[in-house]
């Protein structure tokens, strides 16, 4: 047997002992477990964000976990089996790629490119019965994922901007429009404008080829560990931050730039 089945099949007859056996697993449903494998999810996406291998390969293994238990449930509710789970994906990924997997009369699509790949990606999902190319955003998304991912689905069928000077141009043009806000001090006019500056900033990263969760995500860690050694420099100097002005504690902050690996 491929110890890949092998090992998929030794984590179901754990996950039917557990189920059995263990007080609180038996206790579990799909509205428990929601909770915890989203986070789950953000302790596989802190792993991969810091390229830490063995942390990718708990977390994941964390999520198959998981996977297997909604499945467990599912089939004793009468639901579905896990076998079904895989069989329905392995169809999807097939009816998808028309240009891997030919078709009854034995053609392949050809496609140029990633891009052709995704406009057809999306056709084949609205042959599937969707009204819309966007009804496969999650609407629990983080906002800036959200963001990046409507973007991306309407690129597919060619609403967006040409290059990224003009998404550029956008940039600026939102700002001068929070700046007018801001201004006249209309705070629900102040918060659509933002929204689109924010909006707009993503659509730039879309364009420059950057992830802008991941991008802020990294910037988000670069600041902890700058200020950390900002609070632990001023306890080893016995200075007190809270009764520190600003061009003091700017002044540690630039010592913290100078002393952390991440400098920029």
């Amino acid at each position: 047997m491929d110890p890949r089945l092998k090992a998929f099949e030794r984590l179901l007859h754990i996950m039917d002992d557990l189920r059995e056996k263990c007080p609180w697993d038996k206790k579990q449903t799909v509205q428990t477990l929601r909770k915890l494998t989203i986070e789950e999810t953000y302790e596989l996406s802190d792993a991969i964000i810091q390229e830490d291998w063995k942390s990718i390969q708990e977390e994941l293994g964390d999520l198959f976990l998981h996977l297997v238990f909604y499945s467990k449930i599912a089939k004793e509710q009468e639901k579905f089996d896990v076998e079904d789970v895989l069989n329905s994906v392995c169809e999807k990924l097939i009816f998808r790629h028309p240009h891997i997997y030919p078709d009854k009369n034995g053609e392949l699509v050809k496609v140029a490119d990633e891009e052709e790949v995704k406009k057809n990606w999306e056709k084949l999902k609205l042959k599937e019965g969707k009204k819309s190319i966007l009804e496969g955003v999650p609407k629990s998304l983080p906002a800036i994922t959200k963001s990046q991912r409507i973007q991306d689905k309407v690129r597919q069928v060619g609403f967006d901007w040409d290059n990224k000077d003009q998404v550029m141009e956008k940039i600026m043009e939102e700002l001068d429009e929070l700046k007018e806000a801001v201004e006249l001090k209309d705070e629900k006019e102040i918060e659509l404008e933002l929204g689109d500056v924010l909006f707009a900033m993503i659509n730039y990263s879309r364009f420059i080829e950057v992830d802008a969760e991941s991008a802020l995500e990294k910037t988000n860690q670069k600041f902890m560990k700058r200020f950390r050694w900002m609070e632990n420099h001023a306890s080893e100097q016995k200075l007190d931050m809270h009764g520190m002005n600003l061009e003091q504690l700017d002044e540690i902050w630039n010592l913290a730039k100078q002393h952390t690996k991440d400098n920029h």
